[in-house]
């Protein structure tokens, strides 16, 4: 499952879903995943949190990205939750590219029982139909 913040820059995005995460890290008994572009939220989080800093691994496309969070959810079983600071610094605005590929990280985080948070940058007007049915 996906859901989506979407809002302009400065509207408190990054603070909701930095209290999200502690959130679910609280609650849940699986493990809690956060895709970030830099470390800057290192100290916002609750040490059980596992931080990846998509620098790392050098993304540059959405099929990139699907595939980076294809390998997360492939490699332990237990995730709950993955939380997405921001895909469009991760990856790019090109909003088609990004609705296609919130559709299959949909599919993937459905059939592998966890739970998917992005936060994107635009305004709500601006938003794509395929992205709307993710608020």
């Amino acid at each position: 499952m996906v859901k989506v913040i979407i809002g302009e820059k400065g509207t408190g995005k990054t603070a909701k879903l930095i209290d999200a995460v502690n959130a679910a890290e609280a609650a849940s008994k699986g493990n809690i995943v956060f895709i970030n572009k830099g470390d800057r939220h290192i100290f916002d989080l609750t040490h059980r949190v596992r931080i990846v800093d998509s620098v790392d691994y050098y993304i540059t496309n959405y099929d990139e990205f699907y595939g980076l969070v294809c390998g997360i959810l492939s490699q332990n079983y237990d995730i709950s939750n993955i939380f997405i600071d921001s895909i469009t610094k991760i990856v790019n605005k090109d909003l088609d590219a990004m609705v296609a590929c919130l559709d299959k990280l949909d599919k993937v985080s459905t059939e592998h029982g966890a739970e998917l948070m992005v936060i994107v940058s635009l305004k709500e007007d601006e938003a794509p139909e395929g992205l709307k049915k993710y608020l």
